[in-house]
């Protein structure tokens, strides 16, 4: 008996300093719950049958509202609550945005003998966002990674990873990519249509964009953070090298899937350490 639910950001973070309240359809408040360090609520206060209104609050964070029904055992099993920063659908403020490597990651997963992945990341990268004043889809976005950077957590794999094979960084040093065009996909999703070069070769890659919201850091800097994906083919850019195993399947896949995880910093420069 009694209330559950997990509490998340929009990129499917715990907020464990979540507020469940639960008021019935009088308005009178029947349970208040806090969320544990997991972003989960579990109260055992049994309820009466019937509807109740749930509301979630959290520090920083938009209010969320639902409807809740409580069945005869005297359970309310709310489900995964989704909170969006304070202000987040509100676009971020219009001018130049700097991207904090620091606090973002860019990573790549591909398939290893077909039943696995192999995760990597890049550490060395920066960029800019351009935000467009008055039609967001005007905005531009650069960045350059340097391929040498590749980290898969294997000394051999990344030095293999760095050879002429794959990325050829000594040739190639940088992976830049430059937008031309963004598509509005939501209120808070686009797509980005840019040109990746990589190993020598251009492309046309999207990326799907979600926004995630805008707020204030402790050094007096206001950060907007986004998310994005995108899949990639090895045979695009050139790199056609493979070991195939006798029973037919590729050590590893041909299709990689990035993820982009981005915290930009409002201004023409990161703030000084």
């Amino acid at each position: 008996m009694g209330l559950t639910a997990k509490i998340r950001t929009r990129d499917g973070w715990a907020v464990s300093h979540a507020v469940v309240t639960v008021t019935d359809m009088t308005g009178a408040q029947v349970l208040r719950a806090e969320a544990d360090t997991e972003g989960a609520v579990r109260d055992t206060t049994e309820l009466a049958p019937g509807a109740y209104t749930v509301i979630v609050t959290a520090v920083g964070y938009a209010p969320a509202a639902s409807s809740a029904i409580v069945t005869a055992s005297g359970r309310a099993e709310v489900g995964t609550v989704t909170l969006a920063r304070q202000g987040g659908t509100e676009l971020p403020p219009p001018g130049p945005w700097t991207i904090d490597p620091v606090h973002s990651s860019v990573a790549a997963v591909a398939q290893h003998l077909g039943i696995s992945s192999v995760h990597g990341r890049f550490t060395e990268f920066g960029g800019t966002i351009e935000i467009a004043p008055g039609d967001v889809t005007r905005s531009r976005v650069a960045a350059v990674i340097r391929a040498a950077s590749i980290d898969t957590g294997n000394g051999m794999r990344d030095t293999h990873l760095k050879s002429a094979d794959f990325l050829d960084a000594e040739r190639h040093p940088e992976i830049a990519y430059h937008s031309n065009g963004v598509t509005a996909a939501g209120p808070d999703r686009w797509t980005v249509h840019g040109e990746l070069s990589m190993h020598g070769v251009v492309r046309r890659v999207d990326l799907d964009l979600a926004y995630l919201g805008t707020g204030a850091d402790p050094w007096g800097g206001t950060r907007a953070a986004f998310r994005a994906t995108a899949e990639l083919h090895r045979e695009d850019f050139a790199m056609n090298y493979n070991q195939v195993l006798q029973a037919g399947i590729a050590a590893i896949g041909t299709t990689l899937r990035v993820e982009l995880d981005i915290q930009a910093v409002q201004g023409e420069s990161l703030p000084a350490a």
